[in-house]
């Protein structure tokens, strides 16, 4: 069985082809949401999902989220004795999206098409991969976050002639993705993005603001102290400010509190950094695929942080008309994985849909410039340039540097920059030169780049006819086949926790969070529900526990809703 998977960076999703129609999985609390948050419960098993992010706040040393902005590099996280890479942690969420679709359906699922931002870079695109093995998946094809969108899109329109930009602000990244339709073929025209750009940004701005509001204020905690805290609650505030012109954030920690009024035009002004970077890359994809914003059909919303009215209203304004909001931001993406995984798999109803993508970078290598007597190093000679339709090939032909001599190394470069030290290495080949050569010898650098993402670098001396080949597999920070098998072994000894007990860890989690920033008689009535839950499990009476902890469920939903005395 092949899946589509949304690997996001607050949220990820798992959708199966079905029927015609790809159709979204919820997990073992029945949610379709799992947020992509891993952590260690008190007996040192893994939890992946809401449990953990009820974690985040009462348990800081052995929870963690937004690890998929550190994918491609070797950043390490700690979790009590555990520690963990980003690959390995956002394997446990693949492991545990693959055990939702296994639950449901009965079916092992061998195979799945992971979605990536547009804008990652080769060695984040091999992570991913890398991700999906260390989850137990074969992951042939991964599918940019846009296009996948695109494709949800698309399919109904299938037959249709239109031109269509993806605008996706998720929680960590931000991706445009220009596309036309015609004739059962969907092109991307071009892509463009920032990798740091997304929700989690614009709530630290938010929690920063109210760090500077309250630091002088006596006995304010260390902002370090109380990250997870500050997060959820500038999260929670941005969202509602969203529907009201204003409202507190409230901190409350060790039964102190503080809070500070933000209005909506506060967040404007607050946010115009950021939203000021959301045009660039829209401005260089429409430039790249010499379009006019008159030429597009359809402006597309995706990404859970498009729900922002700022956001909607920039965008309003950059195009001159309301976006679409005919998808559902949040799981348009996995809609979209899914249908790539029915076409990976030749379904019939897909049979017709031809999807083409595009190199989202610039690909490269190093040469060095004459001046008269001065040569400089370190200058970029472009090979494919960036928002190339892929499968591609292009060569160009450079020469050694002086005469006589013995080799040249070529260095392969992934970037938009002009100088070398700008853009990020790939790898890089030594080439002998025919020995006693006279005058500069010329080379022809070919560059092949396939629809996988994989490049290959051949080098060609015409003088005679000898060619060098390196296929650009590994980055530094990407780990090696055996580094993979070591971390493979490694996760396969971790305990996770049992899926049947997960709806109650997250109970006595939430009552947990909830106790803590809670305070006087609202945090008395707390703590003795979490005893009066605590009794129900050490019963282990499966009628008491079920229908204490719907009673409590009730009780807190009230609560939370101001509606509990």
């Amino acid at each position: 069985m092949i899946v589509g998977i949304d690997l996001g960076t607050t949220n990820s999703l798992v959708a199966v082809w079905k029927d015609d129609a790809s159709v979204l999985v919820p997990n073992a609390l029945g949610e379709l949401l799992t947020p992509s948050v891993v952590g260690l419960d008190d007996e040192g098993r893994i939890l992946v999902g809401q449990a953990a992010r009820e974690r985040l706040h009462t348990h800081p040393s052995l929870t963690t989220a937004l690890f998929k902005r550190h994918m491609g590099s070797a950043h390490q996280t700690a979790l009590g004795n555990h520690v963990f890479r980003p690959e390995e942690l956002s394997a446990l969420v693949l492991r545990s999206l693959k055990e939702d679709v296994e639950r449901a359906y009965g079916e092992t699922v061998v195979e799945a098409v992971i979605s990536v931002p547009a804008y990652f870079s080769d060695a984040q695109r091999k992570a991913t991969r890398i991700a999906g093995e260390l989850a137990g998946l074969k992951v042939d094809k991964l599918i940019n976050e846009p296009t996948a969108a695109a494709l949800a899109f698309g399919l109904p329109q299938h037959g249709k002639e239109c031109s269509f930009l993806v605008f996706d602000l998720g929680g960590g990244t931000f991706d445009v993705s220009i596309l036309e339709l015609f004739e059962g073929v969907m092109e991307v025209r071009a892509s463009a993005g920032d990798n740091f750009l997304g929700g989690e940004d614009f709530d630290r701005l938010l929690a920063e603001a109210f760090v500077r509001s309250q630091a002088d204020q006596p006995g304010f905690p260390a902002p370090e102290s109380i990250a997870h805290a500050l997060h959820r609650e500038a999260q929670r505030l941005r969202i509602a400010l969203g529907q009201v012109r204003s409202d507190e954030f409230v901190l409350r920690v060790d039964g102190q509190q503080w809070q500070q009024t933000f209005t909506q035009a506060d967040m404007a002004a607050l946010y115009a950094p950021l939203l000021e970077r959301l045009r660039n890359p829209v401005e260089r994809a429409m430039r790249d695929a010499k379009l006019q914003i008159g030429d597009l059909d359809e402006i597309l919303m995706v990404g859970g942080t498009t729900r922002m009215p700022l956001v909607r209203k920039l965008a309003a304004g950059l195009f001159g008309r309301f976006p679409s909001i005919q998808l559902n931001p949040d799981e348009a993406v996995a809609h979209g994985a899914a249908i790539q995984a029915a076409l990976k798999s030749r379904d019939a109803a897909l049979e017709e849909v031809v999807l083409t993508d595009v190199c989202s970078y610039t690909l490269g290598i190093e040469v060095s410039q004459q001046h008269g007597q001065h040569r400089e190093n370190g200058h970029y000679l472009p090979i494919i340039e960036r928002n190339t339709t892929v499968p591609v090939s292009r060569v160009k032909t450079v020469c050694s540097a002086e005469e006589g001599q013995a080799a040249v190394k070529v260095c392969i470069f992934q970037g938009e920059s002009r100088l070398v030290r700008d853009n990020i290495p790939l790898g890089e080949l030594e080439i002998p030169l025919p020995p006693h050569n006279k005058g500069n010898v010329d080379l022809d650098v070919r560059f092949t780049y396939d629809n996988n993402g994989i490049l290959e670098c051949q080098v060609t001396i015409p003088k005679t006819g000898e060619q060098f080949a390196l296929v650009i597999e590994n980055n530094p920070g990407v780990l090696s086949p055996k580094e993979i098998a070591e971390r493979l072994q490694a996760l396969a000894v971790l305990k996770v926790h049992p899926r049947d007990q997960q709806v109650n860890t997250l109970l006595m989690a939430r009552l947990e969070h909830l106790y803590q920033e809670s305070l006087g008689e609202r945090r008395e009535l707390i703590g003795d529900w979490a005893s009066q839950f605590q009794r129900a499990l050490d019963s282990q009476d499966e009628r008491i526990i079920r229908q204490t902890r719907t009673e409590l469920n009730e009780r807190l939903g009230q609560l939370e809703r101001g509606g509990w005395h």
